[in-house]
């Protein structure tokens, strides 16, 4: 039967017909209007009828399928019914309870509301009875304190302080009985308050601390200290910045001679006047700088009392009120608004007017003496006021109280790690010391490039250079107002000595007629010698310039001392050609001693000797030539000499050198050897001060004389071996007493003397020739073995032994 009955629900839904019905947004006026828009009227209420009979069938099997089930549901209603009028009971009872609860509590809570009320009220008039009496019995006070006059006036304010702090969150207003007294105070404060403003005032003009500790206790009181510091140092500060607009004011500078000026003209001096311009510029700039003084000195005295003052209740020291959120000192943050008005006043005047910018760069030293003499008196008066303050009482500075940190720390004195203020000052003047030193730079080369035209071949006069010279000392005396600036313009002078310079190698003679020693001066020669004498010339100017400035900072000496170090490299350039020549030339000649013979015996007594070889003679010669023609020309003898000194070392050098090679040796050639050694004194004396002052190689020249007519075992026990006497020296000599066999090492290398000594220059280690002279005695020795020789030559040991005895010292 249910399966029947599901079957017929199940058709009657999938029934298109009744499909309309199981919308939700089923409307019956919509259905009505389809169903006789499409004329089937009659077959839809049939259809609707059969549906309706269906589902009343439908019902009834339900109803008969569960008809315990239905009985059952009507009966728990009836239950639910009882259970719900029982809670309405109930909840009747409850509602008639809290009403009962409600009327004894509203009672009672009405009469604490109201009492409550009353006790505020009276707690209210209680607190303002109190005020208004402790107003009566301050205002009373105020009355006497006021009467004191100005001993009696910090207490006065303190009075006001009070007041006004009975005054603070309560309205007094319409009070009569204090109405008269509340009038009284507002113009006892604004008394006060003024009184206390004429006696800072005073003080700071006077420079009072007594007075100006009083002042600032009195805003202390008042508790518009901090306040009224900002408004005194805000005033300082637009007093500055007005006196430095005044100063520079164009209209003002020019006044006198525009006073009947056309309008519309443009400001400017007019021709004649620039002197008077500029004597006024200055003349306001000497008094500007007093203004900043003066006022840098009034906010740092208010500085220095509101260190050392401090509060006789509470001991709080007043700088401490000022700085406190860290907020910067006042004299930091004055001196800050001082430089930063300077920088930017300065650079809006010049920018309006060129010729107040042309005075500024073109005495720009004198404005950095003003800006110097400013630092200089503030470092000055903070000294002195430190003192002052250290000494003067009133400042009710407890003994058992340390002083505020800040009291140490003094900005014109002391500089601080992050900041400079004295940097910070003449910071404003950067734009006019770059124009300043560009000027000077361009004064410092004009000369140079006057003196030294395109195409110019000759040096310099003495006058020419004398007006080069008093330049730079000129612009190094305007500058030595300040060590910084010195420093700046000696670079500057050391550029113009190094324009001097390469002014000058451009004229020298590079080609080879520069370094000729065969004829007479050349015209390339003569212009190198006017050139070296013209570069000595400055060298001595500029080094006597350095000498007479006082107080010259190390760094600007420094960087003229390296411009005529490059001066003296140049002279040494210039000269080095020629000097090498000479050196070679030198060299040449005595090479020739080993074209001579030197293997005569002793000549008969009747016969004179030689007193020198012709070698020597033309040396002498050609050195004195040398000095008379090439070298005495030149004016710098020091420097020559110099110079020449190191030629006459290396003559010395190579003269022993070929006379310990010399083969064979006989006793007559020993003399005259001899001879030459004491006459190589008088040959290299032209180029020394003394011969005396050369030092190792003239010890070299006297101790190797005696060893010529010494027996080899003396020669090789001498003291003066190893230390005057090179040990390959030496060697080199005991060859020449050697039989033919024992060849010397350059003859066994098949060496020729001038090759052998080019050897010998660029292996000047001892190490080296004597490992040479070793290989020419292990040659002997073979030789010797070859041709079985029942003996070695009698030099032989001498040599090996002293060969040994240098290997070991080496």
């Amino acid at each position: 039967m249910e399966a029947t009955g599901e079957s017929a629900v199940k058709s009657l839904l999938s029934d298109d017909c009744y499909a309309d019905f199981l919308k939700e947004d089923f409307d019956v006026k919509t259905y009505t209007a389809q169903a006789i828009h499409h004329a089937v009227i009659a077959e839809q209420l049939a259809k609707l009828a059969e549906g309706i009979s269906q589902l009343d069938k439908e019902l009834h099997c339900q109803v008969v399928a569960r008809h315990e089930d239905l009985l059952a549901q009507a009966t728990g209603i009836e239950s639910l019914e009882g259970v719900l009028q029982m809670m309405q009971t109930r909840i009747a009872a409850l509602q008639s309870a809290v009403d009962r609860i409600r009327t004894k509590i509203v009672d009672p809570y009405n009469k604490i509301v109201a009492r409550t009320a009353q006790l505020a009220r009276l707690q209210v008039a209680c607190d303002l009875l109190r005020r208004i009496i402790r107003i009566l019995y301050l205002s009373k006070r105020l009355q006497g304190q006021l009467q004191g006059g100005s001993r009696e006036i910090t207490k006065a304010a303190q009075s006001l302080n009070e007041l006004d702090y009975l005054s603070q969150g309560v309205d007094l207003s319409g009070i009569d009985v204090i109405e008269n007294d509340l009038l009284f105070i507002s113009r006892a404060r604004l008394e006060v308050e003024n009184q206390a403003k004429r006696l800072l005032e005073q003080g700071m003009e006077i420079q009072n601390p007594t007075q100006v500790g009083t002042a600032l206790q009195v805003f202390y009181n008042l508790g518009s200290l901090r306040e009224t510091i900002s408004a005194v140092v805000d005033g300082y500060r637009a007093s500055v910045k007005d006196n430095v607009t005044t100063a520079l004011d164009i209209k003002v500078l020019t006044q006198p001679a525009n006073i009947r000026g056309a309008p519309g003209r443009a400001i400017m001096p007019t021709p004649g006047s620039t002197a008077a311009f500029r004597a006024a510029l200055w003349t306001n700039l000497e008094k500007l700088m007093d203004q900043i003084c003066a006022a840098c000195g009034q906010v740092q005295h208010l500085q220095k009392v509101l260190t050392k003052k401090r509060d006789p209740v509470t001991h709080v020291c007043f700088i401490d009120e000022i700085i406190k959120d860290g907020q910067p000192d006042i004299l930091y943050t004055f001196w800050n608004s001082v430089t930063e008005t300077l920088s930017v006043e300065f650079q809006r005047a010049t920018g309006d007017s060129t010729f107040l910018k042309q005075a500024l760069e073109g005495e720009y030293p004198k404005l950095l003496r003003l800006y110097n003499e400013l630092w200089k008196r503030l470092q000055q008066y903070s000294t002195s006021i430190q003192g002052a303050l250290s000494t003067q009482g009133g400042l009710d500075l407890p003994v058992e109280l340390p002083t505020s940190e800040t009291d140490s720390q003094d900005l014109f004195t002391q500089t601080k790690q992050d900041y400079d203020p004295e940097k910070a000052l003449k910071d404003s003047l950067q734009p006019y010391e770059s124009a300043y030193l560009s000027k000077s730079l361009s004064r410092l080369f004009d000369p140079i490039n006057l003196v030294f035209p395109q195409g110019g071949r000759n040096p310099p006069s003495n006058d020419e250079l004398d007006s080069i010279i008093k330049t730079i000392a000129s612009e190094l005396n305007v500058a030595s107002v300040d060590p910084s600036l010195t420093v700046a313009v000696a670079k500057n002078a050391a550029k113009t000595v190094q324009l001097y310079c390469v002014k000058s190698e451009q004229l020298l003679c590079t080609q080879g007629d520069a370094s000729q020693v065969i004829g007479p001066l050349t015209e390339g020669q003569r212009r190198n010698v006017g050139v070296v004498n013209s570069l000595h010339r400055l060298q001595q100017a500029v080094a006597k310039v350095i000498s007479s400035q006082t107080a010259f900072p190390p760094a600007a000496e420094q960087a003229l001392t390296a411009s005529l170090e490059g001066v003296q490299t140049l002279m040494v350039n210039a000269v080095q050609p020629l000097l090498l020549s000479v050196s070679d030339s030198i060299e040449a000649i005595l090479i020739t001693m080993h074209q001579e013979d030197f293997s005569a015996p002793l000549s008969a007594p009747g016969r004179p000797d030689v007193p020198c070889s012709l070698y020597m003679k033309e040396l002498q010669g050609f050195v004195a030539r040398c000095m008379s023609d090439y070298l005495r020309p030149f004016q710098c003898l020091d420097f020559i000499y110099d110079n020449t000194e190191a030629i006459a070392r290396r003559a010395i050098h190579l003269f022993v050198r070929n006379a310990s090679l010399l083969r064979p040796l006989g006793e007559g050639g020993k003399m005259r050897l001899a001879a030459d050694f004491a006459q190589m004194e008088l040959a290299v004396a032209p180029l020394c001060r003394r011969v005396s002052d050369l030092g190792k190689p003239y010890r070299l020249l006297r101790s190797f004389r005696p060893l010529l007519f010494q027996t080899s075992e003396l020669i090789a026990s001498s003291q003066a071996l190893g230390d005057v006497l090179p040990y390959s020296i030496i060697l080199h000599f005991l060859f020449t007493r050697a039989p033919p066999e024992l060849k010397s090492p350059h003859q066994r290398a098949e060496w020729s003397i001038a090759r052998y000594s080019q050897w010998l220059d660029d292996h000047p280690s001892e190490k080296d020739r004597l490992t040479l002279i070793r290989g020419a005695l292990e040659a002997y020795v073979q030789s010797v073995k070859a041709r079985q020789g029942k003996e070695f030559a009698p030099v032989y040991p001498i040599m090996l032994q002293l060969l040994q005895r240098a290997t070991s010292c080496v």
